[in-house]
């Protein structure tokens, strides 16, 4: 099986190819067609595996991506539940040392899931959009109410004057 694309760019994998048309399926829908090999583009620089990720929306792929362990996770879906949370309280709250949730914010914050806030006038974290969505697609139980002000309410760091 090889990944390739017809000519309006839909992702399909290669299951048998003839000399006229190839079997293919579309890797969202499992659906099976024969396409013209003139239309047909093989996608070298995609394996079939990652072809098939992509039918997994974005923001839950980033999830799976950079959340490698529960507690990478259980902070997500705290921050889900409790909204903007400050640095000091996770560090009170959570069996995390300093170091070790100052590396879990560094990586949740480069792939976008979190991103820095005011709260309480001292450095926080809260949700990003895509955060918030790809919990609620994995069925996360996050608090809609915290996530509303969340997105209206919060000011990231370094945007208000003065700041």
């Amino acid at each position: 099986m090889k990944p390739v694309q017809d000519d309006t760019g839909k992702r399909y994998v290669l299951l048998k190819r003839s000399e006229h048309a190839s079997l293919v399926r579309d890797p969202e829908t499992g659906n099976e067609c024969y396409v013209q090999n003139d239309r047909l583009e093989h996608l070298a620089e995609e394996s079939v595996l990652e072809t098939a990720a992509r039918t997994v929306e974005e923001p839950v792929r980033t999830l799976l991506s950079a959340v490698h362990d529960e507690t990478g996770l259980g902070l997500l879906v705290e921050l889900g539940k409790r909204g903007p949370l400050g640095v000091r309280e996770m560090i009170g709250v959570y069996d995390c040392c300093e170091s070790d949730l100052h590396g879990r914010l560094t990586v949740l914050t480069a792939a976008d899931l979190i991103a820095e806030t005011d709260v309480a006038g001292e450095r926080g974290y809260r949700l990003t959009d895509d955060a918030e969505a790809a919990l609620e697609a994995i069925g996360a139980d996050i608090d809609e109410e915290s996530a509303a002000t969340r997105s209206a309410d919060d000011d990231p760091v370094g945007t208000e004057p003065g700041s």
